[in-house]
């Protein structure tokens, strides 16, 4: 009986230390894509991908640019660049899920995967968010979404590589020699 005790008493220290509790993984999100539908980020083992909280209404909007060209060389079998419009930075993501979509086709020829406008800061964060944000998530490091634009790097296996700030381009040599597995 002691040795029970003992057993379940390691157990249950080891889950409340984090031992026992498997981290979350990338792949473990579920989200909702610009039109609704239910969408598992567990689609996109074995891809690199860059996930971007984007906004039509900012001085970066233009990236959109950039992240369709990058998306139309490398997207496919082996890299995707996942879109989360964010109206978290002086409203510059006000419109529907309509008006984005129609925003980004527009303007920009956005092909690449575009999810349903989350929150990507303060109280009501998205879970996706807590995860790239939060080193006790990740298991890599702490990060605070800066602006627009921000880029989250994530590997084949689901982990976080890389945090890009919000000013560099899409296109930025850094980016691409990760995505070409330069680097």
């Amino acid at each position: 009986m002691k040795t029970i005790k003992s057993i379940f008493f390691a157990a249950t220290l080891l889950l409340l230390m984090g031992g026992l509790n498997a981290q979350e993984s990338f792949y473990d999100f579920k989200v909702k894509t610009l039109e609704g539908a239910d969408f598992s980020l567990a689609a996109l083992k074995g891809k690199k991908v860059m996930v971007v909280n984007t906004a039509s209404k900012c001085g970066l909007t233009g990236q959109y640019e950039q992240l369709e060209a990058i998306y139309k060389k490398y997207g496919g079998n082996k890299f995707v660049i996942v879109g989360f419009p964010a109206n978290n930075f002086l409203k510059q993501e006000p419109g529907t899920a309509e008006e984005i979509r129609e925003f980004c086709t527009l303007n920009y020829g956005v092909t690449f995967p575009m999810m349903a406008k989350i929150s990507v800061k303060g109280d009501d964060m998205a879970p996706l968010y807590q995860w790239l944000t939060q080193k006790e998530k990740n298991g890599v490091k702490d990060s605070k979404v800066q602006w627009n634009f921000q880029k989250y790097l994530i590997d084949e296996q689901g982990n976080l590589v890389k945090v890009i700030s919000p000013r560099t381009k899409p296109d930025d040599q850094e980016i691409l020699d990760w995505i070409e597995g330069k680097s």
